[in-house]
Protein backbone atom coordinates (compact mmCIF):
# COMPACT_ATOMS: atom_id res chain seq x y z
CA UNK A 1 0.00 0.00 0.00
CA UNK A 2 1.34 3.93 -0.37
CA UNK A 3 0.03 7.17 -0.01
CA UNK A 4 0.85 10.23 -1.58
CA UNK A 5 2.09 13.43 0.25
CA UNK A 6 1.58 16.86 -1.61
CA UNK A 7 3.66 19.71 -0.41
CA UNK A 8 1.13 22.98 -1.62
CA UNK A 9 3.51 25.98 -2.11
CA UNK A 10 3.15 29.55 -3.60
CA UNK A 11 4.96 28.88 -6.42
CA UNK A 12 5.03 25.19 -6.84
CA UNK A 13 3.37 21.83 -6.11
CA UNK A 14 5.27 18.84 -5.06
CA UNK A 15 4.45 15.29 -4.83
CA UNK A 16 5.53 12.14 -3.90
CA UNK A 17 4.53 8.11 -3.58
CA UNK A 18 5.50 6.94 -0.45
CA UNK A 19 5.41 3.84 1.01
CA UNK A 20 4.44 2.62 4.84
CA UNK A 21 8.50 2.50 5.62
CA UNK A 22 8.59 6.46 4.95
CA UNK A 23 10.25 5.86 1.10
CA UNK A 24 9.42 8.12 -1.66
CA UNK A 25 9.21 5.96 -4.57
CA UNK A 26 8.66 8.49 -7.03
CA UNK A 27 8.46 12.20 -7.19
CA UNK A 28 6.63 14.82 -9.59
CA UNK A 29 6.14 18.73 -9.31
CA UNK A 30 4.63 21.11 -10.98
CA UNK A 31 4.40 25.28 -11.25
CA UNK A 32 1.06 26.16 -8.97
CA UNK A 33 0.13 29.32 -10.79
CA UNK A 34 -2.24 30.62 -7.88
CA UNK A 35 -3.06 33.20 -10.42
CA UNK A 36 -5.41 31.41 -12.45
CA UNK A 37 -7.03 30.40 -10.17
CA UNK A 38 -8.42 27.59 -7.06
CA UNK A 39 -10.33 25.43 -9.34
CA UNK A 40 -7.13 25.44 -12.20
CA UNK A 41 -4.91 24.30 -8.94
CA UNK A 42 -6.97 21.81 -7.47
CA UNK A 43 -7.04 20.08 -11.39
CA UNK A 44 -2.93 20.36 -11.51
CA UNK A 45 -2.94 18.30 -8.59
CA UNK A 46 -5.26 16.10 -9.44
CA UNK A 47 -3.33 15.47 -12.25
CA UNK A 48 0.12 15.67 -10.06
CA UNK A 49 -1.26 12.57 -8.11
CA UNK A 50 -2.26 10.36 -10.96
CA UNK A 51 1.36 11.33 -12.88
CA UNK A 52 3.16 10.51 -9.31
CA UNK A 53 1.17 7.40 -8.89
CA UNK A 54 1.45 5.87 -12.67
CA UNK A 55 3.43 2.80 -11.96
CA UNK A 56 1.50 1.29 -9.38
CA UNK A 57 -2.34 -0.06 -9.32
CA UNK A 58 -4.92 2.96 -8.18
CA UNK A 59 -6.34 0.40 -5.88
CA UNK A 60 -2.59 0.25 -4.00
CA UNK A 61 -3.31 3.77 -2.74
CA UNK A 62 -4.32 4.43 0.61
CA UNK A 63 -5.11 8.07 1.10
CA UNK A 64 -3.75 11.66 -0.54
CA UNK A 65 -2.79 14.20 2.12
CA UNK A 66 -1.31 17.97 1.29
CA UNK A 67 0.49 20.38 3.49
CA UNK A 68 -0.49 23.99 3.28
CA UNK A 69 1.02 27.24 4.40
CA UNK A 70 -1.49 29.08 6.53
CA UNK A 71 -4.05 28.05 8.95
CA UNK A 72 -5.87 24.69 8.39
CA UNK A 73 -8.82 23.15 9.73
CA UNK A 74 -8.02 19.34 10.34
CA UNK A 75 -11.14 18.19 11.20
CA UNK A 76 -12.77 19.51 8.34
CA UNK A 77 -9.80 19.35 5.56
CA UNK A 78 -10.25 23.11 4.90
CA UNK A 79 -7.78 25.54 3.99
CA UNK A 80 -8.86 28.57 6.13
CA UNK A 81 -6.36 31.15 4.31
CA UNK A 82 -3.31 30.75 2.23
CA UNK A 83 -1.74 33.72 1.72
CA UNK A 84 0.21 33.10 -0.95
CA UNK A 85 -2.59 31.19 -3.12
CA UNK A 86 -4.60 34.47 -4.03
CA UNK A 87 -8.83 33.35 -3.31
CA UNK A 88 -7.85 30.42 -1.42
CA UNK A 89 -10.57 31.03 1.72
CA UNK A 90 -12.39 28.11 3.46
CA UNK A 91 -11.73 26.18 0.88
CA UNK A 92 -12.96 22.79 1.28
CA UNK A 93 -9.42 21.35 -0.38
CA UNK A 94 -10.40 17.51 1.33
CA UNK A 95 -13.95 17.06 -0.17
CA UNK A 96 -13.10 18.74 -3.43
CA UNK A 97 -9.99 16.40 -3.74
CA UNK A 98 -11.58 13.47 -3.02
CA UNK A 99 -14.55 13.72 -6.10
CA UNK A 100 -11.68 14.54 -8.43
CA UNK A 101 -9.42 11.39 -7.07
CA UNK A 102 -11.96 8.81 -5.53
CA UNK A 103 -9.29 8.88 -2.28
CA UNK A 104 -9.73 10.00 0.95
CA UNK A 105 -7.73 13.07 1.05
CA UNK A 106 -6.91 15.04 4.06
CA UNK A 107 -4.87 18.33 4.57
CA UNK A 108 -3.04 19.98 6.94
CA UNK A 109 -0.91 22.67 8.23
CA UNK A 110 2.46 22.29 6.36
CA UNK A 111 4.15 23.26 9.96
CA UNK A 112 2.23 20.75 12.01
CA UNK A 113 2.32 17.95 9.19
CA UNK A 114 6.74 18.51 9.45
CA UNK A 115 6.75 17.76 12.92
CA UNK A 116 4.80 14.67 12.20
CA UNK A 117 6.77 14.17 9.66
CA UNK A 118 10.71 14.42 11.82
CA UNK A 119 8.53 12.24 14.80
CA UNK A 120 7.52 9.17 11.86
CA UNK A 121 10.55 9.13 9.60
CA UNK A 122 12.90 11.59 11.10
CA UNK A 123 14.77 13.15 14.06
CA UNK A 124 12.05 12.65 16.46
CA UNK A 125 11.55 8.62 15.54
CA UNK A 126 10.80 7.08 19.14
CA UNK A 127 10.57 10.45 21.05
CA UNK A 128 6.69 10.92 21.54
CA UNK A 129 7.06 13.94 23.51
CA UNK A 130 8.99 16.55 20.91
CA UNK A 131 8.21 19.91 19.58
CA UNK A 132 9.34 20.70 15.90
CA UNK A 133 10.39 24.31 15.23
CA UNK A 134 11.23 26.03 12.05
CA UNK A 135 13.18 29.16 11.85
CA UNK A 136 13.24 30.86 8.51
CA UNK A 137 11.43 33.56 6.98
CA UNK A 138 8.80 33.12 9.84
CA UNK A 139 9.18 30.83 12.59
CA UNK A 140 6.43 27.78 12.71
CA UNK A 141 6.45 24.48 14.55
CA UNK A 142 4.64 21.15 14.93
CA UNK A 143 4.47 19.70 18.92
CA UNK A 144 3.94 15.60 19.57
CA UNK A 145 2.55 14.57 23.05
CA UNK A 146 1.89 10.68 24.02
CA UNK A 147 2.80 10.35 20.13
CA UNK A 148 -0.10 13.04 19.10
CA UNK A 149 0.00 15.82 16.92
CA UNK A 150 -1.39 18.30 19.02
CA UNK A 151 -4.13 20.13 17.36
CA UNK A 152 -6.04 22.21 20.02
CA UNK A 153 -9.92 23.28 19.77
CA UNK A 154 -10.25 24.96 16.19
CA UNK A 155 -6.55 22.63 14.86
CA UNK A 156 -4.86 25.92 15.53
CA UNK A 157 -2.54 25.13 17.97
CA UNK A 158 1.41 24.93 18.39
CA UNK A 159 1.79 28.49 16.63
CA UNK A 160 5.25 28.64 17.94
CA UNK A 161 6.19 31.90 16.27
CA UNK A 162 3.76 34.31 17.87
CA UNK A 163 4.01 33.40 21.29
CA UNK A 164 5.23 37.02 22.78
CA UNK A 165 9.00 36.47 24.28
CA UNK A 166 9.08 40.13 24.33
CA UNK A 167 6.59 42.34 25.69
CA UNK A 168 6.19 45.68 23.41
CA UNK A 169 8.89 44.18 21.01
CA UNK A 170 9.08 45.22 17.43
CA UNK A 171 5.83 44.70 15.48
CA UNK A 172 5.17 41.00 14.16
CA UNK A 173 4.09 40.55 10.94
CA UNK A 174 0.76 38.94 12.53
CA UNK A 175 0.27 42.46 14.05
CA UNK A 176 1.24 41.80 17.09
CA UNK A 177 4.36 42.61 19.57
CA UNK A 178 7.28 40.90 20.69
CA UNK A 179 6.67 37.68 19.33
CA UNK A 180 9.28 35.19 18.53
CA UNK A 181 9.08 35.49 14.88
CA UNK A 182 9.38 38.81 15.33
CA UNK A 183 12.66 38.70 16.90
CA UNK A 184 14.35 35.19 16.27
CA UNK A 185 13.11 34.77 12.27
CA UNK A 186 15.20 35.30 9.17
CA UNK A 187 13.06 38.39 9.03
CA UNK A 188 13.57 40.11 11.88
CA UNK A 189 17.62 39.27 11.43
CA UNK A 190 17.24 41.38 8.40
CA UNK A 191 15.62 44.32 9.54
CA UNK A 192 17.61 44.32 12.62
CA UNK A 193 21.19 44.83 10.34
CA UNK A 194 18.99 46.69 7.98
CA UNK A 195 18.36 49.47 11.22
CA UNK A 196 22.14 49.01 12.36
CA UNK A 197 23.35 49.97 8.80
CA UNK A 198 20.48 53.02 8.02
CA UNK A 199 22.18 54.34 11.51
CA UNK A 200 25.24 54.42 10.52
CA UNK A 201 26.97 51.95 12.49
CA UNK A 202 30.47 50.51 11.61
CA UNK A 203 29.88 47.26 9.70
CA UNK A 204 30.92 45.55 6.56
CA UNK A 205 27.32 45.05 5.75
CA UNK A 206 27.22 48.11 3.58
CA UNK A 207 29.63 47.04 1.34
CA UNK A 208 28.12 43.59 0.78
CA UNK A 209 24.64 45.18 -0.23
CA UNK A 210 26.22 48.30 -2.55
CA UNK A 211 24.45 50.77 -0.61
CA UNK A 212 21.09 49.35 -1.22
CA UNK A 213 20.15 48.26 2.43
CA UNK A 214 16.98 46.41 1.24
CA UNK A 215 18.90 43.55 -0.38
CA UNK A 216 20.49 42.67 3.38
CA UNK A 217 19.17 39.41 4.09
CA UNK A 218 19.71 36.82 6.85
CA UNK A 219 22.35 35.10 4.62
CA UNK A 220 24.13 37.92 4.06
CA UNK A 221 24.32 38.56 8.00
CA UNK A 222 25.24 35.07 8.80
CA UNK A 223 28.21 35.30 5.90
CA UNK A 224 29.41 39.01 7.68
CA UNK A 225 29.17 37.59 11.58
CA UNK A 226 31.46 34.63 10.21
CA UNK A 227 33.94 37.03 8.83
CA UNK A 228 34.13 38.83 12.03
CA UNK A 229 31.49 41.55 11.76
CA UNK A 230 30.73 42.67 15.28
CA UNK A 231 27.55 44.32 13.93
CA UNK A 232 26.53 41.44 12.45
CA UNK A 233 27.75 38.86 15.17
CA UNK A 234 25.29 41.31 17.73
CA UNK A 235 22.21 40.45 15.24
CA UNK A 236 22.80 36.81 15.21
CA UNK A 237 23.64 36.86 19.02
CA UNK A 238 19.92 38.47 19.39
CA UNK A 239 18.07 36.47 17.30
CA UNK A 240 19.69 32.86 19.35
CA UNK A 241 18.92 34.78 22.11
CA UNK A 242 14.98 35.40 22.02
CA UNK A 243 15.22 31.54 20.11
CA UNK A 244 16.50 30.27 23.75
CA UNK A 245 14.32 32.05 25.54
CA UNK A 246 11.35 31.09 23.24
CA UNK A 247 12.60 27.11 23.71
CA UNK A 248 12.51 27.75 27.67
CA UNK A 249 8.75 28.89 27.24
CA UNK A 250 7.86 25.67 25.22
CA UNK A 251 10.11 23.42 27.51
CA UNK A 252 8.30 24.46 30.92
CA UNK A 253 4.61 24.72 29.59
CA UNK A 254 5.05 21.04 26.67
CA UNK A 255 8.79 19.43 28.72
CA UNK A 256 9.63 17.95 25.59
CA UNK A 257 12.04 15.26 25.59
CA UNK A 258 13.51 16.55 22.05
CA UNK A 259 13.48 19.95 20.34
CA UNK A 260 13.83 19.38 16.50
CA UNK A 261 15.26 22.72 15.08
CA UNK A 262 14.62 23.01 10.85
CA UNK A 263 14.98 26.08 8.61
CA UNK A 264 17.20 28.15 6.82
CA UNK A 265 18.31 30.16 9.62
CA UNK A 266 19.58 27.09 11.64
CA UNK A 267 22.15 26.54 8.61
CA UNK A 268 24.21 29.46 10.94
CA UNK A 269 24.78 27.28 13.14
CA UNK A 270 27.15 28.05 16.12
CA UNK A 271 26.59 32.15 15.60
CA UNK A 272 22.71 31.26 16.85
CA UNK A 273 22.74 27.92 18.99
CA UNK A 274 25.59 29.35 21.28
CA UNK A 275 23.09 32.13 22.39
CA UNK A 276 20.38 30.32 22.03
CA UNK A 277 22.00 27.24 24.72
CA UNK A 278 22.83 30.34 26.53
CA UNK A 279 19.38 31.19 27.37
CA UNK A 280 18.34 28.06 27.98
CA UNK A 281 20.80 27.06 30.59
CA UNK A 282 20.20 30.25 32.17
CA UNK A 283 16.45 29.71 32.65
CA UNK A 284 15.14 26.58 32.02
CA UNK A 285 14.55 24.68 35.54
CA UNK A 286 17.36 21.92 35.70
CA UNK A 287 14.34 19.15 36.02
CA UNK A 288 13.25 19.70 32.63
CA UNK A 289 16.78 19.56 30.91
CA UNK A 290 16.91 15.96 32.52
CA UNK A 291 16.99 13.45 29.64
CA UNK A 292 16.53 16.77 27.00
CA UNK A 293 18.13 17.17 24.25
CA UNK A 294 17.76 19.28 21.18
CA UNK A 295 18.37 17.80 17.38
CA UNK A 296 18.56 19.49 13.56
CA UNK A 297 16.14 18.33 11.70
CA UNK A 298 16.75 15.76 9.27
CA UNK A 299 14.27 15.66 6.45
CA UNK A 300 15.38 18.51 4.78
CA UNK A 301 13.17 19.93 1.40
CA UNK A 302 11.51 16.23 1.69
CA UNK A 303 9.79 17.23 5.01
CA UNK A 304 6.71 18.82 3.33
CA UNK A 305 6.01 15.74 1.32
CA UNK A 306 6.45 13.05 4.28
CA UNK A 307 5.22 15.40 6.71
CA UNK A 308 1.70 14.63 4.19
CA UNK A 309 2.14 11.25 4.23
CA UNK A 310 2.67 10.39 7.37
CA UNK A 311 -0.61 11.82 8.41
CA UNK A 312 -2.10 10.17 5.39
CA UNK A 313 -0.94 6.58 6.53
CA UNK A 314 -2.23 7.35 10.03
Amino acid sequence: MYVVGIDLGGTQVRAGLVDEKGRIVRREAMPTRAREGQEAVLNRIATLVRDVCADVPWNSIRAVALAVPGPVDPYTHTVRLAPNLAGWRDVPVGDLLSEKLGRPVLVGNDANLAALGEYRFGAGRGIDHLIYITVSTGVGGGIIVDGRLLLGHKGYAAEVGHHVVLANGPRCGCGNRGCLEALASGTAIAREARVAVAMGEETRLREMCEGDIWRIDARMVGEAARAGDDVAGRVMQRAGHYLGIGIVNLMHIFNPRRIILGGSVMKAGRLVTEPMWEAIRERAHTAYLEDFDIREASLGDDVGILGAAALALE
